[in-house]
């Protein structure tokens, strides 16, 4: 029994110590954890991290944390005499950020114990080892600290190619960049442009380097500086003093200066100073604005960047004509003044009726014909039809009153031509070929295209840059009848049109004129149709006395012109010939058919003849594959073949209109659209008077019939709605052109 006693006595003191022990490892280990985390950073970095869930997890293995507990506990197993300094080491993330540590630690609880239980085969004293067991698990994951280090010290600029000579001026192009204001760029596409280009070469600047300008900084000044040669103004595109500028932020800010300035040489070179629509509601030419990324890298990469930004001007021969000529009023001339001396009065007679042509001769007429550019039989001293007609040319232009005598106020006005004035003119027509597309032909047809020019009131037909055919035509009358200017695409001819007179002629012109005679109408050959709304359309039939002539030449736009025949042919030998209502009246239709049709069909080989052959009471549409571009143009200074520049009439008043704009202009704000008012085709009710012939008597087409725009230039036929029961389907009259 007293054995049994000291057994159990014995018993209990070992239960008793292996407590004791228990109590002291657990208390060791929760002072061990405490410890551990008593400092204020690993408690912030604790917080920062999510905690893994404990349910239904298993403990971590050294597979699932190979990066930051592998190295250690192998680094434990091998040098076991470092743990004390490691442990030690804990508190690093004071200084050093330790994720990996602390996934370790959180789940301190079990992972100790793996190990432990692991390792403790191994131990003889289990109870010993087991708190040092705990400190080292507890202590270990904070080696990661190195590791873990590495990517949040790695430096930002480590990749940065900018030299350092020039990162403080890309550090302050990137804070005025970023800074998101308009001191510099005000428009949306250009700040993007900018923020785009500079960001991908870390804000380093492209016009210096260490301080110094690059060439393509000396290659853009130079342009900018001599603005004035393509008829723009320098002052508009002010180029910054890099000399002065000696610091970093005085760097940056002329750097985003220059590029301003080149951007609006850019803008403005291409689509001009003034927008089109500043100067009259009866121009329409396609935009072509600049992108800013594109000129930021086509300039800063070209081998000459003077050339790549001067690219941006019109490319046409006739704009690089206008330039030469330009510098030439402003040198005064590059060669000697001719001047033409008084003497008597010269007159051309040409031959008539009753009288033979009359030719004068007279020794100052060769020095007349250098100064009219007429190169062809230079040393000639007859004042014959072409040096009258040249004469007359220079009297239209001059604004002087045209009759082709050589008298003392027209060689006055020879020897002293108006330069200051001349210049002016040179400028707006430089302008308004800023106007116009920089392709003005289609490269499937040889880059052919029709230009027709109002002030000089001629038609010219190109293919491959040379002129193929041209004629004179017939323009609009001055003010509402004023031909617009205007880019579109011709697509077909019809022969033998019908005239469908337009809404203003109707109700302008027509219907008072019916007031005074009911029959007039009928008189001329016009068909009057009145709808059910009350509304009126007149047309002319088909026909030798149609007032569109044999043929009309269809490029649909919304002023709804077009080019056509005329059975007033006498109003072509007029010096002015600006008598329509807005279209263009053409002298010789047939050839033009014809010439326009090879080029579209070459295969087909259209003749004149075989145009006229179609000459009949029925339209017929000849639809071109590919259409052809027309180009309405107002070149009141242009230089002829023999390079002498021509001045023409300013028959519209628009360059009066864009000097008037550009000397008392308001900056970038021409460059602005102004809406106008568009063209009104409507047709209002009307009451006619008694006795008016009417053709359909009031059965035609009400408020939804076919509009102007679709009677002129046709429009698809619809299908007829379904007849009601009982009832047969009406005919419906269907256009078609």
């Amino acid at each position: 029994m007293r054995d049994c006693l000291n057994h159990r006595a014995g018993f209990d003191r070992v239960l008793m110590t292996v407590a004791a022990t228990f109590l002291t490892v657990s208390a060791s280990s929760a002072l061990a954890q405490d410890q551990a985390r008593s400092s204020a950073a690993e408690l912030a970095i604790e917080a920062a991290i999510p905690r893994p869930e404990p349910a239904n997890v298993p403990p971590p293995t050294a597979s699932d944390i190979k990066l930051d507990t592998t190295a250690t506990v192998q680094d434990s197993a091998k040098e076991p005499t470092k743990e004390p300094v490691k442990a030690e080491a804990a508190p690093g993330p004071d200084k050093v950020e330790t994720k990996p540590s602390d996934v370790a630690t959180t789940p301190a609880s079990e992972a100790p114990k793996s190990e432990t239980a692991k390792s403790e085969p191994a131990k003889t004293e289990p109870a010993k080892s087991e708190p040092a067991k705990a400190d080292t698990a507890t202590a270990t994951p904070a080696a990661p600290a190195a590791p873990a280090a590495a990517p949040a010290a790695e430096p930002v600029k480590a990749a940065s190619n900018v030299p350092a000579a020039d990162q403080p001026v890309a550090d302050k192009l990137k804070d005025i960049v970023g800074a998101k204001t308009s001191r510099h760029f005000d428009r949306k596409n250009e700040r993007a442009a900018i923020e785009k280009f500079y960001g991908a070469r870390d804000f380093a600047p492209v016009w210096t380097q260490a301080g110094s300008l690059t060439a393509a900084a000396k290659g853009v000044i130079a342009r900018l500086k001599d603005a004035a040669s393509d008829g723009l103004n320098p002052a508009d595109y002010p180029v910054p003093d890099f000399a002065a500028a000696t610091t970093p932020d005085a760097l940056a800010d002329a750097e985003l200066k220059l590029t301003a300035s080149m951007f609006d040489y850019a803008r403005q070179a291409q689509s001009g100073r003034m927008h089109w629509s500043q100067v009259s509601g009866d121009i329409l030419y396609p935009e072509h604005p600049v992108d800013p990324s594109e000129v930021l890298a086509k300039v800063t990469t070209a081998a000459d960047a003077s050339a790549a930004l001067d690219s941006y001007n019109p490319p046409q021969k006739l704009y690089k004509e206008l330039k030469a000529k330009l510098a030439e009023l402003r040198g005064l001339g590059s060669g000697p003044v001719i001047e033409i001396a008084d003497g008597p009065a010269l007159k051309y007679t040409p031959a008539g009726k009753k009288q033979a042509e009359i030719v004068v001769e007279d020794p100052r007429v060769p020095q007349l014909r250098a100064k009219l550019g007429l190169a062809e039989n230079a040393g000639d001293t007859r004042y014959d039809a072409t040096v009258a007609e040249a004469v007359r040319k220079f009297q239209s232009g001059a604004e002087m009153k045209v009759t082709g005598i050589l008298d003392d106020k027209t060689v006055k006005a020879i020897n002293t031509p108006k330069r200051d004035k001349q210049i002016d003119t040179v400028l707006v027509n430089m302008e308004r070929w800023r106007w116009l597309p920089r392709d003005l032909g289609v490269p499937s047809l040889g880059d052919a295209y029709v230009i027709l020019n109002i002030p000089d009131y001629t038609l010219k037909v190109m293919q491959r840059g040379q002129q193929v055919w041209t004629t004179r035509v017939v323009t609009g009358k001055p003010g509402t009848h004023a031909t617009p200017l205007l880019t579109e695409t011709m697509k077909y001819i019809t022969v033998n049109p019908t005239w469908n007179v337009p809404p203003s002629i109707v109700y302008n012109e027509y219907l008072p004129a019916l007031q005074q005679d009911p029959t007039v109408l009928q008189r001329m050959g016009l068909k009057l149709e009145q709808n059910r709304d009350g509304s009126v359309h007149i047309s002319q039939p088909p026909g030798e006395a149609n007032a569109l002539g044999r043929i009309r030449f269809n490029f649909p736009n919304k002023f709804l012109v077009y080019q056509h025949d005329t059975p007033d042919k006498n109003l072509f030998a007029k010096e002015d010939r600006a008598f329509s209502h807005g279209c263009m009246r053409v002298q010789n239709p047939d050839q033009y058919a014809s010439i326009l049709l090879n080029i579209a069909m070459p295969n087909e080989k259209y003749t004149p003849e075989r145009v006229r052959s179609m000459y009949g009471k029925s339209e017929i549409d000849l639809k071109f594959p590919t259409p052809i571009p027309v180009n309405i143009t107002y070149q009141t200074a242009f230089v002829d073949d023999a390079g002498k520049l021509q001045i023409r009439k300013d028959v519209y008043g628009r360059d009066a209109t864009m000097i008037n704009i550009l000397k008392n202009g308001r900056g970038k704000d021409l460059e602005n659209v102004v809406a106008h008012s568009q063209p009104s085709y409507s047709r209002p009710a009307t009451t006619l008077p008694s006795g008016v012939a009417i053709a359909n008597n009031g059965g035609g087409f009400g408020s939804s019939g076919p509009n102007f725009f679709e009677r002129l230039f046709g429009a698809p036929a619809l299908a007829p709605p379904p007849a009601p029961v009982g009832r047969r389907p009406q005919q419906q009259r269907v256009f078609t052109r």
